[in-house]
């Protein structure tokens, strides 16, 4: 059985929740878990924009199920620096943080290099013909103007990097420093350009890996990740409202 998560266009207390995030309640994994990834997800993709409120009762009639879960999500994303709580107001999306953007960047960097040069140094075939399909999954989806999915594809290419590495428990950590950026290169995939820039930069990541040359794949990292700090400037200039002013 599957619930939705949504809430009516006039409860401003709780935002707008996209009518296709679900969760699965015969999946055996928790519903405040499935919740968490979910309301991630809205506001990553701004279904659920930056300033909104949420609120936990209209949340809890929509689902029919308690606010226990749903306490425990907001916990979470509070901890992931996406929320804000204020007692007895409720719960709001928090604006873009610059500064937490490049944080997450820094950390982010330091992490994905050090997996690169070992993914170069450990790539075999299966591991090689992998990261070539989702490059061609990326194209694809080029093709067709569907942010989310390229979107999608770029995380997988990136978990697929550390289990080339033999480091796949560093992916986990990864997704917990990473929500701020998420939010910036997400509003970035609305420029096609941009997409195509983030094909060419992974297809020259996936060469240096599969000539087995680590240096070259730190450097294609680094660039890569980089490149966040434009995305940064661009999105900042045109949507200066989502942004905290750091």
């Amino acid at each position: 059985m599957k619930a939705m998560l949504l809430s009516e266009a006039g409860q401003e207390t709780s935002g707008r929740v996209s009518r296709y995030l679900t969760f699965d309640l015969a999946s055996g994994e928790s519903i405040s878990r499935q919740l968490t990834r979910a309301l991630r997800r809205a506001i990553v993709t701004t279904r659920i924009k930056p300033g909104e409120m949420l609120s936990e009762q209209d949340i809890a009639s929509t689902l029919g199920i308690s606010r226990q879960p749903i306490r425990e999500a907001i916990i979470n994303l509070r901890e992931l620096g996406l929320i804000r709580v204020f007692p007895q107001r409720g719960t709001q999306v928090l604006k873009i943080s610059p500064k937490a953007v490049e944080d997450a960047r820094f950390i982010r960097e330091a992490v994905e290099c050090a997996v690169v040069r070992e993914a170069a140094l450990k790539a075999d075939f299966d591991d090689i013909y992998r990261l070539h399909d989702n490059i061609a999954l990326q194209r694809r989806s080029l093709r067709i103007d569907d942010p989310e999915a390229f979107f999608d594809l770029d995380e997988d290419f990136h978990r697929l990097l550390a289990a080339t590495a033999k480091r796949p428990s560093t992916w986990d950590f990864i997704e917990m420093v990473k929500p701020q950026v998420d939010r910036v290169r997400f509003l970035d995939l609305d420029d096609h350009h941009s997409q195509e820039s983030n094909v060419a930069e992974h297809a020259a990541l996936v060469e240096a890996v599969e000539n087995h040359d680590p240096a070259k794949a730190e450097q294609a990292m680094q660039e890569h990740l980089r490149s966040v700090r434009k995305a940064l400037l661009r999105i900042k200039t045109r949507s200066p409202d989502m942004f905290e002013s750091d």
